[in-house]
C-alpha cells in the first residue's frame, strides 16, 4: 500500500445554515453558540408584525364562515319545508362553502406567520454559531444560526488521481480512522484536484472548519510477490537481484512494480520458490 499525505478541512457531516422566513424584529433568543439542541428547538422569536394582523383576518374569516353555517341551517329547513325556492338554498350552500375557503385561507396565512415568527432548529446537534441578539432587524438573507448535526464528522481534501476507500487522519497527535464516502468525477478549476469527501466516526473532538492532516492509499496491490526493496539493485534504469542456486550467485533482471521504504512487488523476473540474496556483500558477483 502507498501513502499520499494530505491536508484536509473539517466539517460536520450535516450543517444547516438557518435564515428568516419573514424581516422583523428580534424579540427572543433562545441559544448560544455551543449549546446542544434537539429538532424542533426554538432558536429564536421574530416580531415580524404580520402575526397579529393574520389573526384578526382569520377570526374574521371564523366569524364569516359561523355566520354563513347557522344561514344555511335555516335555509335548509326552510327548503325541507317547501317556504323556499331551490335557488335560495343553493345561493346559501356557496355562500357556506365560500367562508370556509375564505377561512381555511386565513388560517393558514397565519400558522405560516407564527411559524415564521418561531424559528425553530430544523436538525438536532450543536449550535455553531448564532450571532444575533434582542432587538436586532433581520431580513431575509441574514445568517440567524448555523447548526451542525451530531456523531460524524466530515473532512473534505484533493487529490490528484483516484483513491480507494481507507483514510487515516491525525489531529493534535490523536489518530482517526475515516472513510471516503464522496470522490467528485470533475476536476476542480482553482485547484486543477478531483474533491474527495470522508466520513470520521467519533469525529466530535475534531473543531469545524480546522485542518487536519490525513493520509490516504493511492495505490494498492494484494496477493502479490515481494521482497525487500534493498534486495533491488539498478544499472542504466534496469532493475536486477541476485538469486542464489546451489553455491552460485545469479544476476537475474526482473520488473518492479509497487515499492515503498520496506517492499517491491516484482512483476516478473523471478518466482516464489527462488532464493533471492538480501544482504549485499562487496564480493558478491
Amino acid at each position: 500500500e502507498l501513502y499520499r499525505s494530505l491536508v484536509g478541512k473539517v466539517e460536520p457531516s450535516d450543517v444547516v445554515y438557518i435564515y428568516p422566513k419573514a424581516a422583523g424584529e428580534i424579540t427572543d433568543v433562545f441559544v448560544k453558540a455551543g449549546d446542544m439542541v434537539q429538532e424542533g428547538q426554538p432558536i429564536c422569536k421574530i416580531d415580524t408584525k404580520q402575526v397579529e394582523a393574520a389573526r384578526l383576518q382569520m377570526e374574521s374569516a371564523q366569524q364569516a364562515m359561523n355566520d354563513a353555517n347557522t344561514n344555511l341551517g335555516r335555509q335548509q329547513a326552510l327548503f325541507a319545508a317547501g317556504d323556499i325556492a331551490s335557488v335560495a338554498f343553493e345561493q346559501a350552500q356557496t355562500q357556506a362553502k365560500n367562508a370556509q375557503i375564505a377561512y381555511d385561507s386565513a388560517k393558514l396565512n397565519y400558522d405560516y406567520q407564527v411559524e415564521f415568527a418561531n424559528v425553530t432548529a430544523p436538525i438536532s446537534g450543536k449550535v455553531e454559531t448564532c450571532n444575533i441578539e434582542v432587538h436586532d432587524n433581520v431580513a431575509s438573507q441574514v445568517l440567524l444560526a448555523v447548526i451542525s448535526g451530531a456523531g460524524s464528522k466530515s473532512i473534505t481534501f484533493s487529490v490528484p488521481e483516484k483513491v480507494v476507500t481507507e483514510l487515516s487522519v491525525d489531529k493534535n497527535g490523536t489518530d482517526y480512522q475515516g472513510t471516503i464516502n464522496e470522490v467528485s468525477s470533475m476536476i476542480d478549476d482553482s485547484t486543477g484536484l478531483f474533491k474527495v469527501k470522508a466520513s470520521v466516526e467519533n469525529g466530535d473532538a475534531l473543531p469545524t472548519g480546522s485542518t487536519t492532516k490525513l493520509s490516504v492509499i493511492s495505490d494498492r496491490a494484494d496477493n502479490v510477490l515481494t521482497i525487500p526493496v534493498d534486495a533491488v539493485y539498478y544499472s542504466g534504469g534496469d532493475a536486477y537481484v541476485y538469486t542464489y542456486d546451489n553455491g552460485t550467485v545469479h544476476y537475474v533482471p526482473v520488473e518492479v512494480g509497487l515499492y515503498d521504504s520496506q517492499k517491491a512487488q516484482i512483476l516478473s523476473g523471478i518466482n516464489a520458490s527462488d532464493e533471492v540474496i538480501t544482504t549485499w556483500s562487496s564480493e558478491l558477483y
